[in-house]
């Protein structure tokens, strides 16, 4: 679940960026880390490289970018612009990604998005937290040292021009969080939407709060238990926190909006509605928290759904309802619970064990296996045998044709899921194809108009002469309109909006083709190891028909 974040820099030194890459530093006061001797300490481990900046350090081609411009010579000025993706920590041991594959993502996502601008691109192997996952810083200076083509992002012609600066605007992160999606995607690792909200939304600055919150509250356990004294509390709570834990213990039980408001009246917190938005006011504060800071759990459209949900399940439980024979789950329900879960950090310790195939011991004999894996193989049987056993009537199955059955229907909703999806990425092409040749064709758009503004045939013959470039660009725009039967142009935040649903679609498709994939895999195993034990001969090549 590759996350992306922004971090705008007025700091004049370019080179602490480098130094902060580059060498250790502590987590919470960004101080760097020094060894006995008062020498920085080099990280164990990173790759780094450099784009634009020609056989100059990244802080002296930057330096001489602003001189020679005379841009970046004020305080107030924003002279760098860090962006960081994170990948999801299982990435590494289930997908593959490594550092130097991620320093090549990095880098590609660099020259693609940023271009024009010099850059820093380093990839660390893990982040402070010590979750293992692997991310890729990109420090860009905040001027552009080229022209470049006009991007879906870019809003003004400025954002193309030499000697012009770098706008990160909303527009520019959902279309950047969009394309690490995509790059997710493309190269099959962990993701979630970032296009849409968080339940719980933690800011930059509540996350090193909790962090240096906790480490004090640690520090003072530690003394309190040199002393012989139990410490009171071992989890440090923010404020904010706080506050969702309050509203959601009086979302557990409220019905209404006013039962709601009363509930958390009573802990001290006053909940607002203005313009369709809720703010949650606490005793501590003068100024109320709005929802959207704390997460879309907490917004007005979550809050309304959870409290008729509390009413209708109030209501049914005031019904008498005759009592009902209670059956397994259905196959279906078990294997579509808890979507979420496909893009969610495994625990071991909640879920079943994956059920394997079973071992054809006579087959691996006659192969010249030894005792070892004789005894090995045996003992795997019995495992699988018993889990396989445990699937069988977890799912309610009576009979194999029941399961081969279910096997059946699981391999149409996987090929129809198949179907959809490619159908949406072909759309997404073609929407694609035509975003890049009406960016190209608008580019133009001076050039056609000072064609138009040429009095004589002499005169225009010169003009087309003198920008020939952006008449070939835009015949050949013109020509692929033709091509499609576009008599109108679309407009380019309607294309890009439009692209970004799209891209919502697939990723949604691509979560729900992954689960249902897995789902198949489990149904052919259970079924392939279920032959095995009643000694039934599988049909030649339906294992195989099936997995396709």
């Amino acid at each position: 679940m590759a996350t992306f974040k922004h971090i705008s820099s007025k700091n004049a030194d370019y080179g602490a960026a480098e130094q902060y890459l580059t060498f250790e530093h502590d987590e919470f006061t960004m101080k760097p880390t020094l060894d006995g001797n008062g020498r920085l300490v080099l990280r164990d481990d990173y790759r780094i490289s450099s784009l634009n900046c020609g056989d100059e350090d990244f802080a002296i081609a930057c330096m001489r970018s602003n001189l020679k411009y005379g841009k970046n010579q004020k305080r107030e000025d924003v002279k760098s612009h860090h962006y960081i993706i994170s990948f999801d920590p299982r990435d590494a041991p289930d997908n593959g990604l490594t550092v130097d594959r991620a320093q090549q993502l990095g880098e590609q996502f660099c020259k693609e998005h940023f271009p024009g601008h010099q850059a820093l691109v380093c990839t660390h192997p893990d982040g402070h937290n010590h979750s293992g996952n692997i991310h890729v810083h990109i420090v860009i200076n905040s001027l552009r040292i080229e022209e470049v083509p006009l991007l879906p992002y870019m809003e003004r012609p400025a954002d193309t021009r030499e000697g012009c600066k770098h706008r990160c605007t909303d527009a520019a992160m959902e279309y950047f969080k969009a394309e690490v999606m995509e790059m997710c995607y493309r190269e099959n690792l962990y993701q979630i939407d970032l296009l849409n909200g968080s339940k719980n939304r933690i800011t930059e600055r509540e996350y090193w709060a909790k962090r240096k919150g906790q480490a004090a509250l640690d520090k003072e356990n530690a003394s309190h238990a040199a002393a012989g004294e139990p410490p009171k509390v071992t989890k440090f709570e923010t404020d904010k926190e706080k506050l969702r834990r309050t509203i959601r213990a009086a979302l557990s039980s409220a019905v209404s909006f006013e039962d709601f408001s009363g509930k958390l009246l009573q802990q001290g917190v006053t909940v607002k509605e203005s313009r369709g938005r809720l703010s949650y006011l606490t005793p501590d504060r003068t100024k109320p928290i709005t929802a959207r800071k704390l997460g879309d759990d907490f917004d007005r459209a979550a809050v309304l759904e959870t409290l008729t949900q509390n009413a209708q399940n109030a209501a049914r439980a005031t019904e008498t309802l005759l009592p009902q024979q209670e059956y397994p789950h259905s196959i279906k329900d078990r294997l579509q619970r808890n979507k979420a879960a496909i893009n969610a950090p495994k625990n071991d310790a909640s879920q079943r064990e994956v059920v394997q195939r079973m071992v054809d011991i006579a087959a691996k004999k006659a192969e010249g296996k030894g005792k070892g894996y004789e005894k090995w193989a045996t003992l795997h049987n019995l495992k699988q045998m018993a889990a396989t056993m445990s699937v069988y009537e977890e799912s309610g199955f009576t009979s194999p044709e029941e399961l081969e059955t279910a096997l059946a229907a699981a391999n149409t909703e996987l090929h129809e899921t198949t179907g959809k999806l490619k159908a949406v990425e072909s759309t997404l092409r073609e929407k694609k194809d035509l975003q890049k040749q009406l960016l190209a064709y608008i580019k133009t758009k001076p050039a056609r108009d000072g064609l138009r503004a040429q009095k004589t045939e002499k005169a225009r013959k010169a003009y087309r002469e003198q920008h020939e470039s952006e008449f070939i660009i835009s015949e050949s725009a013109a020509r692929y309109f033709k091509a499609q039967g576009i008599s109108k142009l679309p407009a380019s935040k309607a294309l890009q909006a439009e692209i970004e649903q799209l891209t919502r679609e697939k990723n949604t498709l691509y979560n729900e083709y992954r689960e249902k994939k897995a789902s198949v895999r489990e149904l052919q195993t259970v079924k392939g190891n279920l032959d095995r034990i009643l000694r039934r001969e599988p049909e030649r090549g339906k294992g195989r028909e099936n997995e396709r």
